[in-house]
């Protein structure tokens, strides 16, 4: 061996070299954030650092580890917490508004051989994800009103597009842990101003109900003071006739000479005779 060295250094040192690289290659070094599927000619055979819940991320199944070169290949999947972000898209509230709606999805892989199964990447699981999330989120919103996305309630809704993103999301090994709308708006131009002018509209009917509810009610107080009014005068009549004609004189020679205290009298004279009857109350006359 060693007069074979000496006599071709050269290809001692390839060999060594190569020698060198399957020894590094069969105990690959697995990080503490990834997970290590490794796969022999396509099938996955065991998995290393895989995400066990409760467990820290830096726990046992990461560090040095073996697999048999050039049979084996090593797929790594990220053990840590990712994110998907859903294509812009128009949503149709249940009050007809077309919203245009921005959303992301944060999950983590827990399955990696599953995973690897459905998707065969990371990239391919995002793709796959994507279309996902935007089906869940229209079919969410489409059951709520717009302003609904405005209230408290809105985080309701996001629970209830995350637990039905993650009974698909399973099927991949993966667990689905916020699902959140970064932007919700109006469509720009011609959908715009239509949805401005049905909320006007809107509002202007209900203006005008609350206005008609409020003559009608000024209406009945009105008619129900006038019957009171009656009922006391027929009272009054009743027990002192005379008190009552002095008292309605009264009041037709305050409006008719003063005034209602709301509309200032016409400068109009009035040319009556001492024995007319209208001023008998003047002259201390009866009838």
């Amino acid at each position: 061996m060693t007069g074979f060295i000496r006599s071709r250094p050269i290809a001692s040192a390839i060999v060594a070299f190569v020698l060198l690289l399957i020894l590094l290659g069969s105990f690959p070094i697995v990080p503490e954030t990834k997970q290590a599927v490794v796969v022999r000619f396509g099938k996955p055979v065991r998995i290393y650092n895989q995400y066990t819940p409760g467990r820290p991320v830096g726990g046992l199944g990461a560090g040095i580890n073996w697999r048999i070169p050039f049979a084996e290949q090593i797929v790594w999947i990220d053990k840590r917490v990712q994110d998907v972000d859903m294509q812009r898209q128009q949503v149709l509230s249940t009050d007809q508004r077309r919203l245009e709606v921005d959303a992301f999805a944060r999950y983590r892989i827990t399955n990696p051989l599953l995973m690897y199964i459905r998707a065969g990447s990371e990239e391919q699981l995002r793709e796959q994800l994507r279309p996902i999330l935007g089906s869940e989120v229209r079919n969410e919103l489409g059951r709520v009103e717009f302003a609904s996305l405005l209230t408290p309630e809105r985080q309701g809704i996001m629970d209830s597009v995350r637990t039905s993103l993650n009974k698909i999301a399973l099927q991949y090994g993966v667990e689905i842990i916020d699902v959140r709308i970064k932007r919700t708006d109006l469509p720009d131009g011609a959908p715009l101003a239509a949805a401005f002018d049905r909320m006007r509209t809107s509002r202007e009917q209900e203006a005008r109900s609350i206005q008609a509810q409020g003559a009608k009610q000024a209406a009945i107080i009105r008619a129900q003071a006038d019957a009171d009014a009656s009922k006391t005068y027929a009272a009054s009549f009743g027990r002192d006739p005379d008190f009552y004609d002095f008292y309605r004189a009264m009041q037709s020679y305050q409006t008719t000479f003063v005034g209602d205290g709301q509309t200032k009298p016409a400068p109009t004279n009035i040319i009556l005779s001492p024995q007319n009857d209208y001023l008998k109350e003047f002259t201390g006359r009866s009838k």
